[in-house]
């Protein structure tokens, strides 16, 4: 990411093309990280591959869309309208995020320095916001007695553990012959297995998996296709139609459905709507992603840099909306449940997630998001021999 706010130019930046040949940095789908690769590494007379503002537009907007849906949730009680606009973004925000990640993990393989990447910039971060989640859990709920627990991850830690596992997997699924079918099926079993606990939430990292995969199988042209003009009109239609449909059944479904963290007969449903339910909704939250991927901008926008800083919104918003609850603000105050309160309330949860993808804030917490913890590894050879190389060219 670049230090400017204001990036400069308005020229359309292409998708990367299938025939680069630099692959896509495996740490580039985290919204902290850089796609652009270190001028060390690159070959002499070449320039570093630069970051494409299609991704970070999608990422800093369905960040947003994640901090203004998790606004919405104590509205929901009370206004149909929150609980219909709750269930459609619900549908495709983090699927988004996760098609995005597993696109960018296409080069992942088990080379020592994108293994120490893995550990810096996703495992390392899980320990120290779980840990800092239940300090403030014991804080701010008057909780004293609330448990450490690695294995539990608490409230949006679990995409950490789930890209994890997902990453860690990449090369068995880039293996196998019909990788999606078989994560669909994986899904598929994990809704009707109650039995597999909240362990490293598994739940939600098998069910979410088919996204993940989709991502993987995908190309620089499939996003193109999405982004004709046919799609982007076309999505315009379907949007209505998904909030029509999500006002009707607002009153009539559960909507922790979309949470994909419950086998259906957790969610007191018969074990026939697993394979249904599993199906239905992945292919409802592959056309709204497709959706909103076709309205993103390709071009770079005021808020494009913000697309690096992405995880550093999600995990920090996470203190304020748990403690909106906390402190009963929803309950204190009941003008936000008024039309014009649930607008404040968007609108700051807006701004405030904005502000937490900052190359200020970035830089503040760096230490947490990114830690170098060169101390922590071994040298490797063969990494030394490619420096030793690169330098001397």
């Amino acid at each position: 990411m670049t230090n400017s706010l204001r990036p400069h130019g308005y020229q359309r930046t292409p998708l990367p093309q299938e025939a680069a040949p630099t692959p896509p940095s495996p740490r580039a789908d985290e919204p902290g990280q850089q796609a652009t690769t270190p001028p060390a590494a690159s070959p002499a007379g070449q320039q570093p591959k630069q970051r494409d503002a299609f991704f970070d537009n999608a990422k800093y907007l369905a960040i947003v869309l994640v901090a203004m849906a998790h606004s919405w949730e104590p509205l929901t009680d009370t206004s149909r309208t929150a609980e219909a606009l709750y269930m459609v973004v619900y549908t495709f925000h983090m699927p988004a995020f996760i098609v995005i990640s597993g696109y960018f993990s296409r080069s992942f393989d088990m080379r020592p320095d994108r293994l120490k990447r893995l550990i810096t910039g996703i495992a390392v971060p899980y320990v120290i916001f779980e840990v800092a989640y239940t300090l403030f859990k014991r804080w701010a709920d008057d909780d004293p007695t609330y448990d450490f627990s690695l294995l539990d991850p608490w409230y949006l830690t679990w995409f950490l553990i789930a890209l994890f596992v997902w990453r860690l997997t990449t090369p068995i699924w880039k293996l196998v012959r019909w990788p999606l079918p078989l994560a669909l099926a994986v899904a598929t079993l994990a809704a009707v297995s109650p039995d597999i606990g909240d362990d490293l939430d598994m739940q939600r990292v098998l069910q979410f998996l088919p996204f993940f995969i989709l991502g993987l199988c995908m190309r620089p042209e499939h996003f193109q296709m999405i982004r004709r003009r046919s799609v982007r009109i076309a999505s315009v239609p379907i949007f209505a139609c998904a909030l029509v449909f999500a006002y009707w059944a607002a009153p009539r479904m559960n909507s922790a459905w979309f949470y994909h963290r419950d086998s259906v007969q957790e969610l007191g449903a018969p074990p026939w709507t697993g394979p249904v339910m599993t199906l239905a909704l992945f292919g409802c939250s592959v056309v709204l992603v497709s959706c909103f991927f076709a309205w993103v901008p390709r071009r770079h926008m005021w808020f494009t840099v913000l697309g690096a800083g992405t995880l550093y919104g999600y995990l920090l918003h996470g203190f304020l909306a748990k403690g909106s609850r906390f402190w009963g603000w929803f309950d204190d105050y009941q003008w936000l449940h008024k039309p014009l309160g649930e607008i404040t309330v968007t609108i700051i949860a807006a701004s405030v997630v904005t502000v937490l993808c900052t190359p200020p804030v970035q830089r503040a917490f760096r230490f947490a998001m990114e830690p170098k913890m060169a101390w922590a590894f071994r040298k490797d050879p063969a990494e030394q021999a490619r420096s030793r190389t690169t330098t001397a060219a």
